[in-house]
């Protein structure tokens, strides 16, 4: 799969359900559930115990069914480790230009993370496809739009407090796409395994989203 293309799987429906696990076991099953709502890019964070392992099981076990990314990664050896196993993007929470430059080489998009202004347009000339906000919920809706105002060029995706309601409104403002954590993948739905609601809440984040697109 081509950069490109994966790029355009991350933009639709514009949904990073993101999983930070106590444990690896349920993954699997909760991909599956996320897929069946509709949601097919997956962010494992490096906080889920052996990450890299998972990765490398998830991606060989799903395939090209959902687009399996590494979350949390602060330097390069993590990102090359990453994408070795099958990443197939990579997510930073603060701006690393190092760990950039690491998946250009790879070409493997990176959703750099960023708070300011100044952190954002760094992470944009570093090379990143994306800039991930964050926390987003700590800035607003307005707060994007007031940067994305100066600086259009900027691919921005929110993370951090964004839930089914605010969703539609991040993407009204401006973001390309929207990342969700325990709004979406709870730490309820992990230890119940209560993968139906897992894919009925996916359901409702793809339903606002594409409306919101549709405006």
């Amino acid at each position: 799969m081509s950069k490109l293309q994966i790029i355009q799987r991350l933009l639709d429906p514009g949904i990073v359900a993101i999983i930070r696990a106590d444990n690896s076991e349920q993954l699997a099953d909760a991909c599956d559930a996320l897929v069946a709502g509709g949601i097919t890019a997956i962010e494992l964070t490096m906080t889920t115990p052996n990450a890299i392992e998972v990765t490398k099981a998830v991606t060989s076990k799903l395939g090209d069914k959902v687009l399996i990314g590494l979350g949390t990664v602060l330097d390069e050896t993590t990102a090359r480790l990453g994408i070795l196993a099958g990443a197939k993007f990579i997510v930073t929470p603060v701006t690393r230009p190092a760990v950039i430059a690491v998946c250009n080489r790879y070409s493997i998009p990176i959703a750099a993370g960023a708070y300011t202004p100044t952190e954002a347009i760094t992470a944009h000339e570093s090379g990143a496809d994306f800039v991930k906000i964050f926390p987003a919920d700590q800035l607003g809706t307005k707060y994007i739009k007031n940067v994305l105002a100066p600086l259009p060029q900027l691919s921005i995706i929110p993370t951090g407090g964004v839930d089914v309601n605010t969703a539609g409104d991040f993407i009204k403002a401006g973001c390309v796409a929207v990342a969700a954590g325990s709004s979406l993948v709870s730490k309820e739905i992990l230890k119940n395994k209560d993968w139906k609601k897992l894919t009925e809440t996916a359901a409702a984040f793809v339903a606002a989203v594409k409306a919101a697109k549709a405006k």
